[in-house]
């Protein structure tokens, strides 16, 4: 029996979503270089953990990821407009 809805957790990409994402999914994900997302993990700007001796990023820490670029962004653009 066929269906044309993806299964849940179906990313559209060919892989299932997963909870924990290598650094190089995470990257795909965000459409970022890896040494990038690396970088960010390192400032703190993007949680990651490990897990023995692999490091795996949170899916759902991509979304806040990117909620507090956005934050960010129009913030800053409110202060912009204040300031003319």
């Amino acid at each position: 029996m066929a269906t044309d809805t993806a299964p849940p957790g179906d990313t559209g990409d060919g892989q299932a979503d997963g909870l924990l994402l290598t650094v190089e999914e995470a990257a795909r994900r965000l459409r970022l270089g890896r040494t990038l997302v690396y970088r960010l993990i390192s400032s703190g700007e993007l949680e990651s953990i490990t897990v023995g001796r692999l490091r795996r990023v949170p899916a759902e820490c991509l979304a806040e990821y990117v909620a507090t670029l956005r934050g960010a962004h129009s913030s800053g653009a409110a202060d912009d407009s204040s300031a003319a």
